[in-house]
């Protein structure tokens, strides 16, 4: 399907791109190609196929959730640069209103 330079400036304004002649020739090539996948894939005969979110069956890879030692409190700090009441100190980010 062939695009019109009207059509690929209307598209660009949508977008809010400025393109070149340059620019606005590769996009109308772009876009006609685009269109004529989309026109091979709207001519197959789908009947009887289920509708998916994904071509491939999903499966959960998360590991289940266990509970394990963790670091105690002293630990966990013991490494930071700055420590505070049990906490963690960092710099102060916002100003106080």
């Amino acid at each position: 399907m062939d695009i019109d330079s009207g059509t690929v400036d209307y598209v660009a304004r949508l977008a809010r791109l400025a393109l070149s002649d340059e620019e606005r020739e590769q996009m109308r090539a772009e876009l006609s190609d685009i269109l004529e996948h989309a026109g091979r894939i709207r001519a197959l005969d789908l009947d009887g196929v289920e509708p998916t979110s994904h071509p491939v069956r999903l499966l959960n890879v998360a590991r289940p959730d266990e509970v394990r030692p963790s670091l105690s409190q002293e630990e966990a700090l013991a490494c930071a640069p700055a420590a505070e009441n049990g906490r963690f100190k960092v710099p102060r980010i916002i100003e106080e209103a």
